[in-house]
Order: C-alpha cells, then structure tokens, then sequence
C-alpha cells in the first residue's frame, strides 16, 4: 500500500505540472475547496437574524452552545486549509528558484495575489459601511456589521507572514530535513505553552495572539513534509495510529486538561490544540488521498477545481460581506411586508437553513465573478524571477505593510479612519515600498518643476494694466 500510494503521488504530481512547471496535485486542489465551501456552510450557519424588543438583532448562532464542542472537531479545518498551503507553497517556491527567481521575487507575487482582492473589499466595504450610516442606519448595527465582516480577515493576515517566510522555512527544511521539525516542535511548542500558560494565569487573552504566527507556521510546516513525499512513507496502520493518537492527545488536552473542547474557541487565540489537530488532519487527508483523486479523475471536475481555486481567497474575503447584506436584506422584508424571522436554533429557524444555504450560495457566486478578476490578474498571476524588486528588506516591509494592514481592520474595524489606513498599507503591501518612495519622488519633482515653471512664468510674464477702478464708463 505504501509503495502504491508513494507511486501514485509522484505519478499524479508528474501529470499535474502546467506550464509554469508548478506541481499541481489533484487531492490538494480538490480538499481545499472542500475547506472553503465548510467555511462558507459554517458562517452561514452562524449567521443568526432576529427582531428583538430593543430591535433588529445580529448574532453568532452558534455561539456558547454546549453541544457544538464536539461538532467543532469536524468543522475546525483551518490547520489543513494551512498544510494544503505548505504543500503548494512548497511546490510554487521550488519552482520559481529553479527558473532563477529570488526569495524577493516569491514574496512580491505572493503579496500581489493575496492583497490586491483585499484592497477591493477594504474599498468597497467601507464606502458601503459609511453610505449605511449617511442613511440613518443605527450606528451600533452598522458597527456589529463590520465586526462580523473583518473576522475572517485574520486568515489573510495571518496566511501573508506564513507566506513571506516559506524561503526561510523551506531552506531549513532542506538543510535539515529531520532535525528541523524537531527543533521547530520543540521552540514552537514550548513558545505557545508559555504564552497559553502567561494567559491563563494573568487572564489577559491578547497575549495569546503572539501564538498566531508560531502555530500556524508549525502547521504549514506540516505541508512542506506532505510536498516532499516523507508523509508517504507511512503505511496505513501508521496513518491509523497516528491519527488516533493525536486526537487521544487533544482529548487529553481539553477534557482534561486546561484547554476548551471547542475548537473555535481554541482558534481566537490559536492554541496549541490546534497543532494537534492538525496531525490528525493530516494523517487522515493522506488516507483518503488516494480516493479523492481518484474521484477527481472519474468526475472530470479538474477544470472546475481549478476555476474555483483561482478565486479562492475572493470567495473567503466576500462570502461574509454577502451574508450580513442578506440579513440586512431580510430585516428589511421582515419590517416592510412581515416576512418571518425565526429565533435562532428554534425548529423554525432549522427549518429555514437548507433555504437559507442556497439563497446565500447562489448571492456569493455572481460577487466573486465580479470581484475575482483582481484576484486573477494578469499581474499578480504572472508574477516571476523575471521582475526582481528591491531588497530582501524592502520586501520584508513590504510584507509587514500588508500584515499591519489586516490588523488595522481587525482591531478597529471598517470605519472610515481605519479604513484609510489600512488601504493605505495594503497599496504598499502591493505596490511596493520602493514602488511608493519612487511615485513619491516622481511626485515631488513635478510639483517642484510646476512651481518654479509658474514663478518663472510670473516673473517674465508683461504686466497687465491697471483695469478701471468702476468697471462701467461713468
């Protein structure tokens, strides 16, 4: 079995390479619109719209119920969503080096395709947000709109640093293809279990955000190992194992350790429950590889998975402005002709969710045919060795500009401040912030030619003569 599997990987992955000389795999094309489209389900289910005595509530359904603990082990697959993108960005780096690009190159066309949908949400959600509120709409609906709104943003804040440190972390791996993940297990995780440890004895959650980078780079790591064929050698039986050991040892953690046993809750701030998890992910992804390409090729859903996976980061970044305007839409069919908003998790509103499903599937698919061609640009998809730009350091800044962009949002949200800033350190993130030093200075040269071309102008030019003091004759 193992040698079969070993084969097909490499078999399938020779088959799938374009012509960019990109490894293409078939399973990891086709789980992560899986992920997607469960992320897209769960945050439509989450999505709660009643009438409440003080008016028009807007609420995360699913929130603090006790039952959904366990359901959060299925539907918590963020730390695959990270290993499909270890895998991919293991391959995509590999592939620009050889045809001689530099880390700088790989991180430039990585922040062009990842920020340049960004920019057009930040734009179009902000004038949207601000309309609304010109509109008498109450200040406090319109704030929970654009905090419901920014929440998933933490995924492409957090995916821009991972991304811009795959040429580190891969050259480690290469180097020290045994010894790295165990030294990175160690730091790494002795790094979060003292940040989580710092946090539940003060009670300050926010440090527990400095564990954002570090687990979700352990767990990419996970993919490099994927990408470069090592989760291969392990046959079934050890596939099985590890998989059941890792989710013994998460219910250990949670149940009875200090730990929630919901794995959302474990995901603001990520915990260490979340590299655990992802172990597992990853043991049972590789058992079913097999079955998932072979599904692809009987279903000849290759062109489909592949449209979709063009536009996979504008449907993550638009699914959820389109659900809140669908609530809003429904309120207003609720106080104009009566239609019935059901109480959260009453059987009525069970009852409405299968509805509510396709409506908000069938709204999200013409926003992202109309805002995925920023995400498909010619640009931002040709991005190659052939354009270097600048220094590593440049394009580190250029790097922490788009993250510190996202953070803009998360933490003050959608207003117009906000909004103005973070456009602004998304434009750098994209352009670049040799790009915007150069524009600057190109700016400032013509103005300063301008003005010594008028005072120039001003002191040759005749003097006019004096006009009459009374404009009329008298």
């Amino acid at each position: 079995m193992t040698d079969t599997l070993a084969g097909s990987s490499t078999d399938a992955a020779a088959s799938a390479r374009g012509r960019t000389g990109v490894v293409r795999d078939p399973s990891i094309d086709a789980i992560r619109i899986v992920l997607l489209v469960a992320v897209f389900a769960l945050h439509a289910m989450m999505c709660g719209v009643s009438v409440g005595a003080a008016g028009p509530v807007l609420e995360n359904a699913l929130e603090e119920q006790a039952w959904f603990a366990p359901v959060s082990w299925v539907v918590q697959i963020m730390p695959l969503f990270f290993i499909a993108g270890g895998f991919s960005s293991f391959h995509h780096w590999r592939s620009m080096r050889a045809r001689g690009a530099t880390a700088s190159d790989y991180v430039r066309a990585r922040l062009e395709r990842l920020v340049r949908p960004a920019i057009a949400l930040v734009v179009v959600v902000a004038a949207g947000l601000a309309a609304l509120s010109l509109a008498g709409l109450p200040a406090e609906l319109v704030a929970t709109a654009g905090f419901r709104i920014g929440q998933p943003l933490w995924f492409l804040g957090v995916y821009v640093a991972v991304s811009a440190l795959v040429p580190v972390m891969l050259r480690a791996h290469e180097r020290a293809r045994a010894l790295t993940p165990l030294v990175l297990v160690a730091a790494v995780v002795a790094a979060v279990v003292a940040v989580d440890v710092t946090r539940f004895s003060i009670g300050v959650d926010a440090i527990g955000f400095l564990n954002l980078l570090l687990v979700w780079l352990l767990v990419q790591q996970l993919g490099f190992h994927l990408a470069d064929g090592g989760v291969d050698g392990l046959g079934r039986g050890a596939l099985v194992a590890l998989a059941a050991g890792a989710l013994a040892f998460l219910a250990v953690l949670t149940v009875v350790g200090p730990y929630p046993v919901d794995m959302l809750v474990n995901l603001n701030p990520p915990t260490v429950c979340l590299v655990v998890l992802g172990v597992a992910q990853l043991a049972m992804f590789q058992l079913a590889r097999p079955r998932i390409r072979a599904w692809v090729e009987r279903a000849d859903a290759s062109r489909w998975i592949s449209s979709v996976g063009e536009r996979a980061m504008t449907v993550y970044l638009w699914h959820m402005p389109v659900l809140i305007v669908l609530a809003g839409v429904s309120l207003v069919a609720n106080s104009t002709v009566g239609m019935a908003l059901p109480e959260p998790l009453t059987p009525a509103w069970w009852a409405t969710r299968p509805i509510w499903l396709a409506v908000a599937a069938a709204a999200v698919v013409p926003v992202v045919l109309a805002f995925g061609r920023f995400e498909r640009s010619r640009r931002a998809s040709t991005a190659t060795g052939s354009a270097r730009r600048g220094s590593v350091g440049a394009t580190a800044i250029d790097a922490a500009c788009g993250v510190a962009g996202v953070a803009v949002l998360l933490v003050s949200g959608f207003g117009p401040v906000a909004a103005g800033i973070a456009l602004a350190l998304l434009l750098v993130a994209l352009v670049g912030s040799l790009g915007m030093a150069r524009a600057a200075r190109a700016t400032a040269i013509v103005g300063i030619v301008a003005i010594a071309r008028i005072a120039e102008y001003a002191r040759t030019a005749p003097i006019a003569p004096a006009r009459p003091r009374h404009p009329l004759p008298l």
